[in-house]
């Protein structure tokens, strides 16, 4: 129960150090709630989760006890008429069903009572209608428990005028009775309020437990996602200067091709040194020992990129405009990212190009990368085609960017645009149909 408590604190948005709730494989834990006994194990508590899980036999027994108390008491008073005695089993009877037709049971004992009162005088088996009212407030709706409230001040009125031996109990006899009819409806109310609550509570501990477990999901999602890229831009970009350097490798000479084997090895220690710190990052006893983690790549090296794209036979270029800006390590690594992702692609995709020219174009609050080539665009046939530009995309609109990228009238152009100033709004990013695998 300890969930309704802490979903009531969450609602109002106030917690104090300490008030939050502890997890434990992912459940709330438990503890006492206010209003209920603090141990069930004792005689008190035992007796009430009994009566609550047999509310039939609750009632049975009250009425058993109504029957023998009225019993006893007619008895005593020398009341043996026969229309007493059936009144009374009439009043006494149908409580045993009450908590299934309140608002009937209601009505049958007012007319029940009306008619005792028309016959007869008082009898002990009048209680069961402050029972009914009660019922009828625990279980049914407020407009109904105030209209049987007024019902019953009704009779109250009636029977201390009839059966009142003088004016000054006629006045007591009112004043207990509408005490006793008001007591029997604001308990009645009162303990519906508080089960209302309560199931409040518990709906929204359960609609909070939702939240969470969505909010994980999603988290999840996003992690899955993140080194999803990650592994995509090592993995891609390092194989497919691997193989272009392998395959001109196997027509070059003795010198050359070991030269190219030796920037493949190169290209593979690399790959396998950012893969090595990519797995580092989802080892639990790295992250839980503090191990140091080797940065991202960061945009001062998109030179050391560029030559090693040169060195597998690409003519790529590397030009600057504007006033080079301090940028934050995150956004510094996307452009990294997105720059190779852009040139793997050329390698992979475009056919015989000439001339790719990667542009970095700097203004106050913007950062635009051109990444262009002349090659005429391929078509890739390789399983799970596409990813690469997903998580272009995905890199520009974490910063609020956008990516356009697509053939042009000479070969394929690819154009990031990256604000520059912290928190701007994620624009709409656009990507055309016929975008390059």
């Amino acid at each position: 129960m300890d969930r309704i408590l802490r979903a009531a604190r969450l609602g109002r948005g106030r917690t104090r150090p300490g008030s939050l709730p502890a997890q434990e494989e992912g459940r709330l834990t438990t503890t006492r709630v206010p209003g209920r006994p603090a141990n069930l194990t004792s005689p008190w508590g035992r007796v009430h989760r009994w009566a609550v899980a047999h509310p039939v036999l609750v009632d049975l027994l009250l009425v058993l006890l109504l029957e023998a108390w009225a019993t006893r008491l007619q008895h005593r008073i020398d009341r043996q008429e026969l229309a007493a005695a059936v009144l009374s089993q009439l009043l006494i009877l149908p409580l045993a069903i009450r908590r299934i037709w309140p608002w009937r049971l209601m009505c049958y004992l007012c007319a029940v009572g009306f008619v005792q009162w028309l016959l007869g005088d008082a009898l002990v088996a009048d209680a069961a209608l402050l029972i009914g009212l009660y019922t009828v407030a625990v279980h049914d709706s407020r407009r109904r428990a105030w209209i049987a409230a007024g019902i019953l001040e009704v009779g109250v009125i009636m029977a201390s005028i009839r059966f009142a031996p003088s004016g000054d109990s006629v006045a007591a006899s009112l004043v207990f009775l509408t005490g006793m009819v008001a007591a029997a409806l604001f308990g009645g109310i009162t303990l519906q309020v508080r089960r209302q609550y309560v199931a409040s509570m518990v709906e929204r501990a359960a609609q909070l437990e939702r939240e969470r477990d969505q909010q994980l999901r999603l988290a999840a999602t996003a992690e899955r996602n993140r080194i999803a890229r990650e592994m995509h831009d090592v993995v891609a970009h390092s194989l497919s200067v691997i193989i272009t350097l392998a395959d001109a490798a196997v027509l070059a000479d003795d010198a050359t091709g070991t030269e190219l084997m030796s920037q493949v090895a190169a290209t593979g220690r690399t790959s396998m040194a950012e893969m090595r710190q990519l797995l580092g990052i989802l080892r639990d006893d790295d992250v839980a020992t503090g191990a140091p983690l080797t940065p991202q790549p960061a945009l001062g090296q998109l030179g050391q990129l560029v030559e090693e794209v040169r060195s597998a036979g690409l003519p790529v270029t590397l030009s600057m405009s504007g006033q080079p800006q301090s940028l934050s390590q995150t956004r510094s690594a996307a452009v990294y990212r997105i720059v190779q992702e852009g040139l793997t692609n050329v390698l992979k995709h475009a056919i015989e190009p000439t001339r790719v020219a990667v542009h970095l174009s700097w203004s106050t609050d913007l950062l635009k990368v051109v990444i262009q080539d002349d090659g005429h665009p391929g078509v890739g046939d390789a399983p799970g085609v596409g990813h690469g530009v997903t998580g272009m995309r995905e890199r520009a609109a974490v910063f609020g960017g956008t990516l356009d990228c697509g053939p042009r009238a000479a070969g394929w152009r690819v154009d990031a645009r990256l604000p520059l100033a912290q928190g701007c709004p994620s624009d709409q990013i656009r990507l055309r149909e016929q975008d390059r695998p």
